[in-house]
């Protein structure tokens, strides 16, 4: 959907004025007490066992951070320069809430599981470091369909590995010691905070304006450091990224190397833009969709070559080692499974309106693929006719093209929203700094309309 430029200046008035209030501190507020809710909920309700432990763990980390945010209300009120409710102060708190409600779960589930606790890891968990273990020993992380048949009916789902083979370095280390630290969710973690940590220097180390040290220069950086601030809280402290990292994980190195490309998109690194997605597509196929927008955007800048050498060539060179060894293995793993015509199917099954249609209407896992089609096309001649020309544009037509796909395929997890969630927040931080002070907006230069 196209909005028209005033249309799109309105919504971005109304999110900053909802995203600036009290210097920021009124969004934190509403996310921290809304994020403690659900974990409490989660802790209560939720019939997956590792999903119950996280919330115990994350419900006191929200509201430490939710009592911390409250006082920083009162701090600003009674001085509003004073620093504890400053943007540091708020990237702080952030920091230690990631520590708290991700990590410190993450780390409590994996030593418990090394001690003998079986039900403190999802079954991603498993998938991935047997994945690790067959890679190390065979030099392919795939089951065959013969050697999956033959495995009992209660053990064959989790015989698949639907991941790109790049995901199985992640096993690696449990295939080499069985400890708490060779919990594959510990790596994520690890991979997870090295991509963000890339992400959010490569953009800082862009200079605001050319004309450094004036004021309107350091109020356009706090604008910029504001917005990076809540992109870095939606792919960490969310509670569907912290609950996912805690439990499985496999999908925020995903994400965060998908902001990290976005981040170099951003600064002018198109070649290093595609080895960051490029690395993602290694892992997992949702990143390929974001790789496809990239090297279009490469294209608009003559660096589409650039883009696609690493956005293609590391995904390939992936799975040809998989494909030298078992190409059937690779096949039905990465194909036939996630399409749905594996030996066993797919767990995956949020009522979103693709599952809802595919299970509910005549030939409705016909229609739903069918609007599936409908909307890739439609995005393809998005990009074919008004291709992006900035970051900014990329990450929302991946956050938008990412959402309609969640919603419309047939087998889909609600944890997958994660991606344009992420996507989403992220598209402000990658404004560019501009060269003179009256300067226009990116998305005003390359044709004054922006994706809705």
């Amino acid at each position: 959907m196209i909005a028209d430029a005033p249309t799109a200046r309105r919504r971005r008035w109304h999110w900053r004025t909802l995203d600036t209030a009290a210097g920021g501190l009124a969004l934190d507020l509403g996310l921290y007490a809304v994020s403690a809710i659900f974990a409490v909920l989660t802790a209560v309700t939720s019939t997956l066992l590792p999903h119950r432990a996280w919330g115990a763990v994350a419900a006191v980390g929200y509201l430490v951070a939710t009592l911390v945010v409250i006082a920083q209300l009162l701090l600003r009120r009674r001085s509003p320069t004073a620093r504890l409710a400053g943007l540091p102060a708020r990237w702080a708190v952030t920091g230690l809430t990631w520590v708290g409600t991700a990590l410190l779960p993450l780390l409590w589930q994996s030593i418990e599981r090394a001690s003998g606790r079986t039900d403190r890891a999802q079954e991603e968990v498993l998938v991935v470091e047997q994945a690790g273990t067959r890679l190390l020993e065979h030099g392919t992380p795939y089951l065959g369909p013969d050697a999956i048949a033959a495995l009992p009916p209660g053990e064959q789902l989790l015989g698949y590995t639907p991941y790109q083979p790049g995901m199985a370095m992640f096993g690696l280390p449990r295939a080499l010691a069985d400890t708490w630290w060779t919990d594959s969710r510990v790596w994520f973690a690890v991979g997870t905070a090295l991509a963000l940590a890339l992400a959010v220097a490569a953009l800082r180390r862009t200079p605001t304006t050319a004309a450094v040290g004036h004021r309107r220069d350091a109020a356009m950086g706090q604008r910029r450091d504001a917005a990076l601030l809540r992109g870095v809280q939606a792919a960490t402290i969310l509670p569907i990224c912290a609950l996912t990292l805690a439990t499985g994980g496999d999908d925020l190195p995903v994400l965060a190397l998908c902001l990290l490309a976005l981040a170099l998109a951003a600064t002018d690194r198109p070649g290093r833009a595609g080895l960051a997605v490029g690395l993602a597509g290694a892992l997992k196929l949702f990143a390929w969709p974001v790789a496809l927008v990239l090297i279009v955007w490469g294209l608009t800048r003559r660096a589409g070559t650039r883009v696609a050498a690493g956005a293609i060539g590391l995904p390939i060179a992936a799975l040809l080692p998989a494909m030298l060894v078992d190409h059937d293995a690779l096949t039905e793993n990465v194909l036939r499974f996630p399409l749905g015509h594996g030996l066993v199917t797919s767990p995956a099954q949020s009522p979103f309106p693709g599952y809802l249609i595919a299970n509910a209407m005549p030939a409705g896992r016909l229609i739903a693929a069918a609007l599936l089609v409908a909307t890739g096309v439609a995005i393809a001649v998005r990009l074919a006719r008004r291709p992006p020309r900035t970051a900014v544009t990329t990450a929302l037509i991946c956050g938008y093209g990412l959402l309609a796909a969640i919603a419309l395929m047939p087998s889909t997890r609600f944890g997958y929203l994660l991606y344009p969630l992420a996507l989403l927040t992220w598209a402000p931080a990658l404004h560019r700094p501009v060269d003179t002070p009256n300067a226009p907006a990116p998305e005003e230069l390359s044709g004054r309309t922006t994706s809705a």
